[in-house]
């Protein structure tokens, strides 16, 4: 595909890139737009390090190509707490998310690498299910690895952020 111009909008704001539509999302946001909350873990959608909401569902942006992307709204890492308050109708955004403020509490975070997407796919289930069970919280995150294996930690501050 072609070089050309695409319109994507990031965190709320609309943002111009120019690139290939092959390219993975992933390397749109972070060499194009410096955003470093999602990662290149294994560029095979298999880890979850590099998970963005795309129009409030969950994918993985090395495996979503640029065109794939243009003309939706994507949500990082860094626009969470952002996008919490938006679909929460609060109007001033509080300085993380319940799920990052719960990972922090239950000291989950280790290295930190899976946290990207365990924030992002929390962050969407706790949308659309605001209890889930730990049965649903261990199923929506069955695909996000953690090189630290702290899932005992990362399961109690889901089900604490459930709480709030």
């Amino acid at each position: 595909m072609a070089e050309q111009r695409w319109t994507l909008k990031v965190n709320g704001q609309a943002q111009q890139i120019d690139g290939d539509g092959d390219m993975p999302l992933l390397y749109a946001l972070q060499n194009e737009l410096a955003l470093r909350g999602p990662r290149f873990g294994c560029g095979l959608a298999q880890c979850g390090s590099c998970s963005v909401l795309l129009d409030d569902r969950e994918v993985r942006s090395c495996v979503t190509s640029l065109a794939a992307a243009a003309g939706h709204s994507i949500t990082t890492l860094e626009g969470i707490a952002d996008w919490y308050a938006r679909r929460k109708g609060i109007r001033n955004a509080p300085a993380m998310h319940p799920v990052q403020q719960a990972l922090v509490e239950e000291q989950a975070p280790q290295c930190g690498y899976c946290m990207n997407g365990i924030v992002i796919k929390s962050a969407e289930l706790l949308d659309r299910n605001p209890r889930p069970s730990e049965a649903e919280i261990r199923s929506a995150l069955s695909g996000h690895l953690c090189r630290c294996g702290t899932y005992p930690s990362i399961l109690r501050a889901v089900l604490k952020a459930a709480g709030k």
